[in-house]
């Protein structure tokens, strides 16, 4: 089996510059934030049930209304739990179901996901890359990125574990803090990857 590679860290870190790196390198990646923005909008039974919890102003026009959505859960942990509840057991099954799809074409693929340990997803995966950035220049670039407030995007970094811990849990962690250069980082990451998964094919 292809060697299942994990990407993440918290909002704001710089999760998508460095997987366009391995993208580049001829990496396949998958972003759980587009799949899960896919099921929600494609699944008829996902849909129902977020509409019978959220209202119909979640599909407004039949299509997924991520502001308003956002706007009920971010402020809300109990209703940020049930919409994970529906939704992260449907993007973790697209995931794995994408991860099969590829076989053995290359010697591994990424999966992209800002909460792989606060789900199952980190369980069904052999090596996970952790990006980090310290927490003022989080919280810069995700107010510049989303045009949203400071004390916005502090009530979405509650809903994610520490990041210090986050790192911990990491096999290989990438430092993307504008101080230190990423692309030698995930070069060697790559070099170091091809190498596990070579052993890890031959046994």
């Amino acid at each position: 089996m292809m060697y299942r590679v994990g990407l993440t860290g918290g909002i704001g870190s710089g999760k998508s510059t460095i997987a366009a790196i391995f993208q580049v390198l001829g990496i396949p990646v998958s972003f759980a934030d587009q799949e899960a923005k896919r099921v929600m909008n494609e699944d008829p039974e996902l849909r129902a049930a977020i509409i019978e919890k959220f209202g119909g102003e979640t599909y407004a026009g039949g299509v997924l209304n991520r502001k308003y959505l956002a706007g009920q859960v971010f402020s809300d942990p109990a209703k940020l739990e049930v919409l994970n509840s529906l939704v992260h057991p449907a993007t973790i099954r697209e995931g794995r179901k994408w991860m099969q799809a590829l076989g053995d074409r290359y010697p591994y693929a990424i999966r992209e996901a800002a909460i792989l340990f606060e789900t199952s997803a980190a369980g069904h995966l052999d090596f996970i890359i952790g990006v980090y950035a310290p927490a003022t220049l989080r919280i810069h670039r995700t107010m510049q990125r989303d045009a949203i407030t400071r004390e916005e995007v502090l009530q979405r970094m509650k809903n994610q574990i520490d990041e210090e811990i986050k790192m911990r849990l990491c096999d290989a962690v990438v430092i993307n803090d504008d101080q230190h250069a990423v692309l030698p980082q995930v070069l060697e990451l790559h070099k170091r990857l091809l190498q596990q998964a070579a052993a890890d094919g031959a046994r």
